[in-house]
């Protein structure tokens, strides 16, 4: 079995498991590698180093550095900075792409809550949200479909709408 790590071309990275090199790419020569975010087909594979435990107490350098710009001395009277201010943290190419995962997964992970506790109501979105609000309908979390002037419409009425991303991974039954 090999696992891959890959990405497309807007930097979304996942695993890709296969029975072998030739599958991978022979997957990829087909276009059936997608990426489970935004769907393209343009999959890199990324460069990869297997975990090799070390023996010994050799001390490694740090992961991560946390850095602090800009002090309240450093801000103008209106407490603007010229550079940027707050706590920042500096990460490895490693520490980065955990993070990018971790965040990534945590995303995806509440996307799929959100898909499992809403109904489909498609292009019917605003008319539905309107039934709701107005007490025509049972109150219930519904998802679907308007335009962007619809939705300010529906805002206008009290009735609040979040605009969510459309992604290929959420239009099939998620794993």
């Amino acid at each position: 079995m090999k696992v891959y790590n890959l990405a497309c071309p807007l930097s979304h990275r996942f695993e890709g498991w296969f029975s072998s090199e030739e599958d991978c790419l022979a997957q990829q020569d087909k276009g059936m590698l997608a990426c489970p975010i935004c769907d393209s087909t343009e999959i890199l594979r990324m460069p990869s180093a297997p975990h090799i435990a070390k023996t010994g107490s050799s001390k490694e350098a740090p992961t991560s550095t946390e850095l602090t710009v800009a002090s309240s001395a450093e801000t103008d009277h209106a407490g603007v900075s010229g550079t940027l201010s707050g706590d920042v943290l500096a990460l490895t190419g490693n520490d980065h792409s955990q993070l990018e995962a971790q965040v990534q997964a945590a995303f995806l992970k509440g996307m799929r809550e959100l898909m499992g506790k809403s109904e489909d109501v498609g292009s019917s979105f605003a008319e539905e949200a309107r039934k709701i609000h107005y007490k025509e309908s049972p109150e219930r979390s519904i998802r679907g479909q308007t335009t962007l002037d619809e939705a300010e419409a529906l805002r206008d009425e009290g009735i609040e709408v979040l605009a969510m991303p459309i992604m290929p991974a959420f239009k099939n039954t998620l794993q």
